[in-house]
């Protein structure tokens, strides 16, 4: 488990520092310049996914169940998920709704994912990783709209023909995962 742990403080951290230090995120952008700043930040960030898939990995072996979820939940899940997977690529598509209505589709995108794993999983381990990354969800979201009222930024009415976009792509990505590759990654099938 302290190597899921430690996976989740290095990945969850490094993206946590616009959150809780953007002073001091800027001045090493200002002092490394930018592409070097994101060069470590990937690196730091790489290394920490790579913990937490191995971390999560080796806790599962050994599960310690916290409670058995109810039968809906898998279903739920489902459907959770499934506007998890179009409200991500959202983020990227300028001029959808989904973006004028929530702002951050991204950070909502990581709660929903992450709520979705956690009713469906009464395990330690996932309630570690998906309560980490559920939280982390909800404070970026924060983070970001209260950057966004201190610059005044305002996103645009969108369009439905953007919407389509981040509709088609998600649903794709989410019929993909969800029925074919969610088991050769992850070793369970949520769907069939």
């Amino acid at each position: 488990m302290s190597v899921l742990i430690l996976g989740l403080l290095i990945f969850l951290g490094s993206h946590s520092v616009r959150i809780f230090a953007e002073e001091w995120r800027k001045a090493r952008i200002a002092r490394m310049g930018e592409m070097s700043w994101k060069a470590a930040y990937s690196v730091v960030s790489i290394i920490g996914l790579a913990l937490i898939v191995w971390g999560y990995g080796m806790a599962r072996r050994e599960p310690v169940m916290l409670w058995s979820p109810p039968a809906w939940t898998p279903h739920f899940a489902s459907v959770l998920t499934l506007v998890a997977f179009i409200l991500f690529p959202a983020a990227y598509v300028r001029g959808n709704h989904f973006k004028s209505l929530v702002k951050h589709p991204m950070a909502i995108s990581v709660v929903l994912w992450a709520l979705a794993h956690l009713l469906a999983n009464g395990t330690l381990n996932a309630v570690l990783l998906f309560g980490a990354f559920l939280v982390w969800g909800l404070f970026d979201f924060a983070a970001a709209r209260r950057r966004d009222r201190v610059e005044g930024i305002v996103y645009p009415d969108g369009s439905l023909s953007r919407d389509l976009i981040p509709v088609v792509v998600g649903v794709v990505a989410w019929i993909a995962f969800a029925y074919f590759l969610h088991e050769s990654w992850v070793g369970t099938k949520p769907m069939g």
